[in-house]
C-alpha cells in the first residue's frame, strides 16, 4: 500500500480524525505508544480507501463502510507483513475511530462491529527462576565499564524485579525519586498516565542509593534519576543490552530479558502466596486477565497454595463413625 498520495482524506474527516485522537489523549488517558499506533493504522487505512476510491476518502465513505472493505485493507496490511497482533490492533483502532464518528452521527460501527479479529498466537510470558532473578538482580552491573554505569544496570534491574515496574516507568523516574532510604512504597506513573502505589523493599533503596553515592551528575527533580554515559536520560536499548550480556555471563535463556524480570515479579509473588487481585493493582493492570498472563505458575504449587489457604484443607473434616448414618 502506498502513502505517496498526500491528500488522504477530506478536510472535515481529517479534522475528525484529530478530534477523535484529542479525546483518547485528553479524556481516554490512551498512553503515547498506543496513540502513535491508531494514528498510524488509521492514516494508513485512509491510504488504503483513498487509493481503493480513486479520491480523497469522504466521511460518507465510512458511513456505507462494508466489512469487505476491511477485510481487503487487512489482506493488503498482511502482504505488507504485518503480523495478527499487529492486524488485530489495526481493527481495534478502526473500531474506536468509527465509534466516535458513531456517536456523532457521521458514520456507523457495523461493519467494523462485523469484522472478528485476527487470531492471535498465544505467547505465555517466560518469567526467570527465582535464582536467575536474583542473580540478575545482584550482578546487574557487574560487566560495566565504570562503578557509577554498574550501580545505575544494577539498580533498574532491582526495580524491575522489586518493584514489578515496566522499564519505562523506571526510566521515567524523577531525579529526587526515592530520596528517602526508610520510605516503604513509592508512586509510580504507569500507561494511562495512572498512578499507582508499589511497595519499596530495601534493597532496592539501597541499590538506588548507591547509584545516587555513584553517579557524577547532579540529580535535579524536573531530570531523569537515570542517566546514560553522557549525562542524558538512559534510553531502554542501553539496559536491554546489559542485560544481554548478563544472558551470556549467566547462562541464562534468550527470553531473560528486562521485561522477563516483571514477569517474575508477578508470578514468584502469586507462587508465594500472593493475591491475585493485589498483583493486578501492583503492575498496574486494567484487566485481571492480564494480570493471569503474567503469571506462570506450576500446578504442584498452585495445589500447594490452595491447601495452605483453604478452609477444609487446614481443618480436615473428621471421618464418619460407623454409628453415623451415611446421607
Amino acid at each position: 500500500m502506498s502513502e505517496s498520495i498526500l491528500v488522504i482524506g477530506a478536510p472535515d474527516l481529517l479534522a475528525e480524525k484529530a478530534a477523535w485522537l484529542d479525546e483518547l489523549r485528553d479524556t481516554k488517558r490512551s498512553g503515547e505508544n498506543t496513540l502513535e499506533a491508531y494514528e498510524r493504522d488509521a492514516r494508513q487505512f485512509l491510504a488504503f480507501m483513498t487509493s481503493y476510491l480513486g479520491r480523497p476518502t469522504k466521511l460518507s465513505d465510512l458511513v456505507a463502510l462494508r466489512p469487505t472493505d476491511l477485510r481487503a485493507f487487512l489482506a493488503e496490511r498482511r502482504r505488507e507483513g504485518a503480523g495478527a497482533r499487529t492486524l488485530g490492533r489495526s481493527l481495534s483502532g478502526l473500531r474506536s475511530f468509527l465509534r466516535f464518528l458513531e456517536r456523532r452521527g457521521l458514520a456507523s460501527s457495523a461493519g467494523a462491529k462485523a469484522m472478528r479479529a485476527p487470531k492471535t498466537p498465544k505467547s505465555l510470558p517466560r518469567p526467570l527462576t527465582v535464582d536467575d532473578a536474583l542473580a540478575v538482580a545482584d550482578e546487574g552491573g557487574a560487566l560495566a565499564t565504570e562503578p557509577w554505569i554498574g550501580a545505575r544496570d544494577t539498580a533498574v534491574l532491582t526495580l524491575l524485579y522489586g518493584c514489578g515496574l515496566r522499564i519505562s516507568e523506571a526510566l521515567d523516574l524523577p531525579g529526587d525519586a526515592l530520596l528517602d532510604p526508610l520510605a516503604r512504597s513509592m508512586r509510580v506513573t504507569g500507561k494511562g498516565n495512572k498512578t499507582r502505589l508499589v511497595p519499596l523493599l530495601p534493597a532496592v533503596s539501597q541499590a538506588v542509593a548507591e547509584y545516587r553515592r555513584l553517579c557524577p551528575y547532579h540529580l535535579h527533580a524536573g531530570e531523569p534519576l537515570f542517566r546514560g554515559a553522557r549525562g542524558g536520560p538512559l534510553r531502554p536499548q542501553i539496559i536491554q543490552r546489559a542485560m544481554a550480556r548478563l544472558r551470556g555471563a549467566l547462562g541464562l535463556p534468550e527470553s531473560a530479558t528486562p521485561h522477563a524480570l516483571r514477569h517474575s515479579f508477578a508470578t514468584h509473588l502469586l507462587a508465594g502466596g500472593g493475591d491475585l487481585r493485589a498483583i493486578q493493582d501492583l503492575l498496574g493492570h486494567a484487566s485481571l486477565s492480564t494480570t493471569q498472563g503474567y503469571t506462570a505458575v506450576d500446578g504442584a504449587r498452585l495445589l500447594s497454595i490452595y491447601d495452605g489457604a483453604h478452609p477444609r484443607a487446614r481443618r480436615p473434616r473428621a471421618a464418619l463413625s460407623s454409628s453415623e448414618p451415611v446421607r
